[in-house]
């Protein structure tokens, strides 16, 4: 343990960078030179009474005097994350929930590792029985969430802590803190949501291409994805006007295609469908509503193979490492079981009673449910 804490390296440190001898310490804590020659040597350590007085000699924390530092590394965290993910989809969800809490307690100061359990949990609360424990498991995403932006001193992960939050509350119908915490925040109007191409400009003029490039084409495949996002929520709003339904659909299959949406990101695409097929149901359009769902399920299906993964094409070619990148990688944040799961959930929407005896229709929900057993 003293290796790995590495309080002896520290005590040398923190005592050299003082200029102070061994003596001057041990005179100053009130023990012999021989026992801060043991601590020294990793022969020893002192008495837990004693820490606080050597941390506030030396003005710092006992965490870091002993080096500890309660934090999991990007890889471990992704290696927990998939395999707490893999467990929704084969163990009893209310074993895996507590798993969860026993390792949120167990890395309470690692922030990193905290959002990606709000993310696991917010991915993954609609496995719960019942509404009660669902608004539970969101409302303790909520609160995780919370204490990051109150205590992070990453003020990236605060502020992506922040639109999780967010998006936890939304599912709880907070709508008025949702809009209060973000309107301002992701206003357009705003600089800071102005400026990709200022970075973009910088690179070329530095001579920095390479890095020039590869932003342009993360910053072009982001506003692709708002763009479908954006266009799946307008459908939202006005499903019951037909023709802007119609419109949105026809200009969004457009960048669908010219981009090949439907491989590189088929969870966009597939919510763009799903949201589409409702529109059609509400207005009696059977026809158009089986299809869109057959391409919702095309994507439901490229998001469950053996291996989901983002990936970037010839056009996008600069993206593949910037997906690794991320946080949990570029694997789905969710076990194929139950993406296919939730889309079969999806297809109970009360807009498609309309299509109860719809050959079609129960196709798909018959080829979702196999797919989903295998």
């Amino acid at each position: 343990m003293m290796n790995t804490l590495n309080f002896s390296t520290n005590v040398i440190r923190l005592r050299h960078q003082k200029k102070i001898t061994q003596e001057q310490l041990a005179e100053f804590i009130g023990v012999t030179k021989a026992s801060v020659s043991k601590w020294e040597n990793k022969q020893s350590m002192p008495d837990i009474l004693i820490l606080p007085v050597l941390a506030a000699f030396f003005d710092v924390t006992i965490d870091e005097l002993l080096g500890y530092e309660p934090q999991l590394s990007r890889e471990q965290i992704q290696k927990i994350y998939r395999d707490l993910a893999a467990d929704f989809a084969e163990r009893p969800f209310e074993d895996v929930m507590t798993h969860t809490q026993e390792l949120i307690k167990k890395y309470y100061s690692c922030y990193p590792f905290l959002f990606q359990m709000c993310v696991l949990r917010l991915n993954h609360f609609m496995l719960a029985e019942d509404q009660d424990r669902q608004a539970e498991i969101l409302a303790s995403v909520s609160d995780l969430c919370g204490r990051i932006i109150a205590d992070c001193r990453d003020i990236g992960l605060s502020n992506d802590a922040v639109i999780l939050k967010a998006s936890a509350d939304m599912q709880l119908g907070k709508t008025r803190e949702v809009i209060e915490t973000l309107e301002e925040m992701l206003s357009p109007l705003r600089l800071s949501n102005q400026s990709d191409s200022l970075l973009i400009q910088a690179y070329r003029i530095a001579g920095q291409t390479e890095k020039a490039d590869s932003f342009t084409q993360i910053g072009m495949f982001t506003n692709l994805l708002s763009l479908i996002g954006g266009a799946t929520q307008h459908l939202a709003i006005h499903g019951g006007d037909l023709a802007v339904c119609e419109e949105t659909m026809s200009r969004a299959d457009q960048v669908l295609e010219a981009y090949r949406l439907e491989s590189l990101h088929p969870n966009a695409a597939a919510l763009l469908h799903l949201q589409g097929a409702i529109a059609y149901a509400m207005h009696g359009k059977k026809k158009e509503a089986v299809g869109r769902l057959t391409r919702y399920a095309s994507c439901a299906a490229r998001l469950s193979d053996r291996e989901p993964k983002l990936t970037g094409d010839r056009y996008f070619n600069a993206v593949e490492p910037w997906f690794d990148q991320l946080d949990l990688g570029s694997s789905a944040p969710r076990d194929k079981k139950v993406i296919l799961e939730s889309a079969l959930q999806a297809l109970s929407h009360p807009a498609f009673a309309v299509l109860q005896d719809d050959a079609g229709y129960l196709g798909i929900r018959a080829s979702l449910a196999e797919r989903s057993r295998t």
